[in-house]
């Protein structure tokens, strides 16, 4: 007998539960489809009424909850109820890396995984199938059995019954709605055929049969943190030639072209930049190190660290060589940084680049003046661990909110690019470079200027992997 779901509870309404439920409630018009999250500010963002307001940017998303929302797509902080009347349940909660205990650094912290399983074993009723769609260590699906299955939560008398399924996400921020809609592959991991299959059946409303994958539960896990690591370790790679190329004189985006055209390496994830950021890749990497020396296995360990190490290690190369490059200091000197997003097309600042080199330059006594299109005033504060400083009061080792870019570059002593932002590209350089202070800089760690929109502006430029290293036009 078909198991049949009506109705989804999503708990966890972030970057991975509101744009993967937003696009289940658009393709299943008969599911009905509930999200909750205990962040009464974030259901708030989801239920605006204005749709620039979301808390998550991504291409696309605004337009589908305004086809869903109310329809058959919810946002609540109501997690007993909807965990009660829900025949599926994902589990989409943050999973940062521990901060202190055994595996500090490394492993992941599933406190909020945890509270979410024992929310589900007192609220739920009758069957329900349970998902993991946060990215998580391999064998979390047994430590959520166990606590849907304890004695305390789950008596006999209660009736309930349970199946846990790993259905991880392959989602590019940025790229999230169409990843979605026309996934490379959907990974079901799982015991329980009966389950996979219900599972099934709501993808197989928009995805062909053959791009979904059934495996066991174990190897779903692993799979995804695999996948991570491999593009985390790509970036890492070609950002190592990048600076062997600016030794040497090669040029990294031909370097990257010439080896994108072998079919056994691809083209994909060889753009150098300022190293990887948002909330995998680094995680991710992380579990695979503790995992390894978990099971004594030092040299995969050590295999794996080396390629975060060779990422925090770059993005302190570029605050460095900014700072060398403008005479050794930048002690009261202003800068305009452009980007503070891991990428764009997202508003998602964790473990982006800008974090660490913004840090570098504050130390260093710089004045930053911070633009990007889709963060606000209060991530950025959040994320440098210092408040904005008001603009007539700015000092050493400050930054102000710059909303309209024009106002970063007046008396700027450098531009430097760390979002690839598509008006970053458009930028005319030549008028720029009159409002700035000589000899002015610009350090594009994107690799998004072309050599002509810099003709006659006689501003330094220095471009990630380029062979000369610095130009002057």
């Amino acid at each position: 007998m078909k198991f049949k779901i009506k109705s989804i509870c999503c708990i966890g309404a972030g970057y991975v539960g509101g744009p993967t439920m937003s696009v289940i409630a658009d393709r299943c018009p008969d599911i009905k489809v509930n999200v909750v999250d205990i962040n009464l500010e974030r259901i708030n963002a989801w239920n605006s009424k204005n749709l620039e307001d979301l808390p998550i940017y991504e291409p696309g998303l605004k337009e589908i909850v305004s086809r869903c929302r109310g329809r058959n797509l919810y946002f609540s902080t109501d997690l007993e109820n909807n965990i009660k009347n829900a025949d599926m349940i994902f589990i989409s909660v943050n999973t940062p890396t521990k901060t202190k205990g055994v595996g500090a650094g490394m492993a992941s912290d599933l406190k909020w995984v945890e509270a979410s399983a024992r929310q589900v074993a007192t609220y739920s009723s009758n069957h329900t199938i349970v998902v993991e769609k946060s990215t998580l260590p391999v064998r979390t699906a047994e430590v959520i059995k166990k606590i849907l299955f304890s004695v305390e939560s789950n008596s006999k008398a209660d009736r309930k019954s349970f199946e846990v399924l790993s259905n991880p996400e392959f989602l590019a921020e940025g790229t999230a709605i169409n990843d979605l809609e026309k996934p490379d592959r959907v990974l079901i991991g799982g015991e329980s055929k009966e389950a996979m299959d219900a599972l099934t059946r709501i993808y197989l409303n928009w995805v062909p049969k053959n791009k979904i994958l059934h495996t066991n539960i174990w190897s779903s896990e692993l799979a995804k943190l695999t996948a991570n690591a491999f593009l985390a370790q790509r970036i890492s790679s070609i950002n190592s030639i990048a600076a062997i190329c600016e030794a040497t004189g090669a040029e990294v985006k031909e370097v990257s072209r010439a080896i994108g055209t072998d079919n056994r390496i691809g083209s994909k994830f060889l753009n150098s930049g300022p190293g990887f950021g948002g909330s995998c890749f680094k995680k991710d990497i992380l579990n695979l190190v503790y995992l390894s020396k978990y099971f004594g296995l030092e040299e995969v360990s050590v295999f794996w660290e080396s390629v975060v190490k060779l990422n925090n290690w770059h993005q302190h190369r570029i605050s460095k060589l900014i700072v060398t490059s403008l005479f050794g200091t930048v002690t009261g000197k202003k800068i305009c940084i452009l980007g503070f997003a891991f990428k764009a097309d997202t508003n998602d600042t964790r473990e982006s680049s800008a974090i660490n080199i913004c840090k570098d330059l504050l130390d260093e006594g710089a004045i930053l003046f911070i633009n990007d299109p889709k963060v606000n005033s209060d991530q950025i504060a959040k994320d440098l661990g210092l408040l904005e400083t008001d603009i007539l009061n700015l000092d050493e080792g400050n930054w102000y909110f710059a909303e309209n870019m024009d106002i970063g570059f007046d008396n700027a002593d450098a531009v430097v690019i760390l979002t690839e932002w598509d008006e970053y590209s458009k930028i005319n350089w030549k008028e720029v470079s009159k409002k700035m202070r000589k000899p002015g800089w610009v350090f594009d760690s994107r690799s998004i200027i072309s050599d002509k929109s810099l003709n006659g502006s006689e501003l330094n430029l220095w471009r990630i992997g380029g062979g000369s290293k610095i130009k002057n036009y």
